[in-house]
């Protein structure tokens, strides 16, 4: 409980101080993240949760709008059709749309929760929401073709809900798997033997005496089953057919968007270099938990100084280069650091603390638990920590006139619930396809093998782990691990933390890091959690968190900050779950919206829950679905001030070869009266990277740019002159 008040402190005081001060898009927003705590923790129901009540409540405010185009009203998407004929004005469209809102979060929110464990608290919440608003539950007419507000919220609600019935998620059966069986029998993690291990390149279950989700619900049955193997079924918002291949495994169609291609498996008999990248992935998790005790010294300069600032270009794209990218023996990547803090002129100020402290703390936040909004409602949570800072205008793109907190929430959150229910359907598609293992089993089973270091060592295997000095060895005679008769000499073991069993009380005492038998090894988690429910390839977290970061990027012309500085601030012997500490006053500190994604991902390898080649896929994927979704939900804001996808005096224009190859001329023709234009040259980030100005030719302009080695990409063209104001958006490769 610790967790979630200081999360609802720094991001959620706020509201529960001023919510009147927000729009009533934030109002919802706010009771579905509460909602989303009290509801089993479920990362893809969620992301789809906030996509899905994110588009009502963006279509509700476009239809009283004349320049905005609705996402679903009077669409088809997929294979479901929603009516709509336009509804009537009185002039009072401000009071409309807030009514038509809350009717229809109000409608959604209790149908979506009521079977929630936490179903009372929840239902409460809407209630007392609603009837604060002044409205009535008991009107549930959908005839909105007098105008009626209420109706229309109710309208669009019922259509929503009829959507979510056939958009492939199952709802209707509680989201439960049609097809996917588990090729591995659980493993137990208390016991010392994994004995159902049949394939070590997929995934197996766990069984618990008690098992407790992030939420802290507890799960019957004691084996959670895969959660949502088969989502990449669902119906996406930006992602088309081009980015998903079909594959047949097993007797069923898997979809899988964004392929990244199978990760690093074991060769159990003859080894290789697929077998070594697996084993170096798996291995470095081990390696990364001899980190996480606060006694060993180590320390720090967590500040963006040192921390962050990886551009797209440094990740690797082959799991052979991975190595380079981690630093398997200190923790932690490449990262460059800020050398100044681009708002103030001022370097950012150091912030030392020990490792152990801040590896600690990375986990338990970014994990969410135990009272989770699960990592895609985290990012809004963020998005809405922004959303409030004093230094942060709410110019779209960071550009022309600030919106009012409605017209600016509805854009923020479509594009953020559109980036992250692609993330989900992408990144679980690919999890339920390529159904790879997590670390508790890989490690546990190599070690269980034997060391593949030596094979005139005792104890060799091909699927054996490697040993490393000071981190993985064999057990000697004479060892304390060797046991009275010298029963287990010969046997892995690793420098890494205790684990749960070194814990009695959890406000009181750390297990921290000592010599372990490796068959008990423990992620950096809670006895009744220890992995999620579902496999590891593609992280998730990774997927979610850079999709959201290239949203917030996007959204606010900005990769920084308000201020160049975000905080999180975890208070000492307060803020860790299962454990004491941290042993000092942690401050997370993100510069960029990229930084922060980044540290999520190196969260989950500290926690014990993903392996590098689960980590890297996940962010460039998530890239990839954050430009998507951002550049598809602004076609829908393209004929808004703020827009620029503006003509030229309403005349037609044509823009070619797009996409177009680095350096070739570009052409656009249009009424320019042989005009001179300025021509700008924007990166997906919003930075400027060529201008000039250029003479028209009475009805066409031939742009070329001055820089030759741009790199491959979406990019921002806009085009500017007397009477003129044009903007595209192509593709350079």
């Amino acid at each position: 409980m610790k967790h979630r008040i200081l999360l609802l402190f720094i991001f959620f005081v706020p509201f529960l101080a001023n919510a009147q001060d927000h729009s009533v898009a934030r109002q919802w927003n706010d009771v579905l993240l509460e909602a989303i705590r009290n509801d089993f923790a479920r990362p893809t129901v969620h992301a789809r949760n906030l996509f899905h009540s994110s588009m009502m409540m963006y279509d509700i405010w476009a239809a009283y709008d004349d320049r905005a185009e609705t996402v679903f009203l009077g669409k088809t998407i997929g294979e479901y059709t929603c009516p709509y004929d336009g509804v009537a004005r009185d002039g009072n469209e401000a009071t409309a749309r807030d009514e038509a809102i809350s009717y229809a979060m109000h409608a959604l929110l209790t149908h979506r929760f009521k079977n929630s464990p936490g179903a009372e608290e929840s239902l409460k919440l809407i209630e007392e929401l609603f009837e604060a608003q002044g409205h009535d539950k008991s009107f549930v007419s959908t005839d909105y073709s007098a105008g009626n507000a209420a109706a229309f919220g109710n309208y669009i609600a019922e259509n929503i809900i009829a959507f979510g019935h056939q958009d492939g998620a199952n709802e209707a059966f509680d989201y439960t798997n049609n097809y996917y069986r588990n090729w591995n029998f659980p493993l137990a993690p208390e016991l010392t033997t994994n004995p159902f291990l049949w394939d070590p390149n997929r995934w197996q279950p766990l069984t618990f005496e008690i098992f407790i989700d992030q939420s802290g619900n507890e799960i019957p049955g004691g084996a959670p089953e895969f959660l949502s193997p088969e989502w990449g079924l669902v119906t996406p918002f930006a992602m088309t057919e081009s980015n998903l291949n079909i594959y047949e495994k097993e007797g069923s169609d898997w979809w899988v968007y964004y392929d990244p291609g199978k990760p690093p498996h074991i060769d159990t008999q003859n080894g290789g270099e697929e077998s070594d990248q697996y084993k170096w992935g798996f291995s470095l998790v081990s390696l990364w938990s001899s980190q996480l005790d606060p006694r060993d010294g180590v320390m720090w300069d967590i500040s963006p100084a040192s921390i962050g600032n990886i551009d797209l270009a440094d990740f690797p794209t082959d799991f052979a280069d991975y190595p380079d990218f981690y630093d398997s023996f200190n923790g932690g990547d490449i990262s460059k650091g800020h050398s100044v803090n681009p708002k103030t002129g001022q370097p950012y100020e150091p912030q030392i603390v020990p490792r152990a402290d801040y590896a600690r703390v990375l986990a338990e936040f970014w994990a969410d638990g135990p009272d989770s909004e699960t990592p895609p409602g985290h990012w809004f949570t963020l998005l809405n920590y922004v959303n409030d800072h004093p230094a942060f205008e709410k110019r779209y793109k960071g550009e022309g006139e600030i919106l009012d907190d409605l017209e600016w929430d509805v854009k923020a959150y479509l594009t953020m619930g559109g980036a992250v229910h692609d993330a989900a359907i992408a990144a679980w598609g690919i999890k339920g396809y390529y159904d790879y293992l997590r670390p508790i089993s890989a490690i546990r089973y190599m070690a269980e093998q034997g060391q593949s270091t030596d094979p005139n060592l005792p104890n060799y295997s091909a699927a054996g782990i490697p040993l490393q000095e000071g981190f993985i060895e064999q057990i000697q005679e004479g060892d304390p691990l060797a046991g009275a008769n010298n029963e287990f000499v010969g046997q892995i073991k690793l420098y890494a933390w205790k684990g749960p069993d070194y814990i009695d009380e959890e406000l009181l005492d750390f297990a921290g890091v000592d010599w372990i038998p490796a068959n008990q090894w423990w992620p950096y988690q809670r006895p009744t959690f220890v992995t999620p429910p579902f496999a590891g390839y593609i992280s998730g977290h990774s997927t979610f968190s850079r999709a959201a970061a290239e949203v917030m990027t996007l959204l606010t012309g900005d990769e920084f900050f308000p201020g160049g500085m975000g905080e999180f601030l975890a208070k000492k012997n307060e803020f860790l779950v299962f454990e004491e500490g941290p042993s000092q006053d942690i401050v997370l500190q993100w510069a960029t919206y990229r930084d922060a994604s980044d540290q999520t991902s190196l969260s989950r390898i500290w926690g014990g829950i993903h392996p590098p080649a689960d980590d890297i896929p996940g962010r460039i994927i998530g890239e990839k679905i954050g430009i998507q979704a951002f550049n598809y939900a602004e076609k829908y804001f393209n004929n808004l001030p703020t827009s620029t996808q503006n003509t030229i005096a309403a005349e037609p224009t044509k823009l070619y070869p797009n996409p177009v190859k680095n350096g070739e001329l570009i052409v656009v023709e249009g009424a320019f009266n042989n005009a001179d234009v300025l021509v700008e040259l924007f990166d997906y980030t919003g930075k400027l990277v060529d201008v000039k100005t250029i003479a028209s030719f009475s009805n066409r302009l031939n742009i070329g740019f001055s820089k030759i080695d741009l790199a491959n990409g979406l990019y921002q063209l806009k085009i500017t002159g007397t009477d003129i104001n044009l903007g595209y958006k192509i593709q350079i490769y």
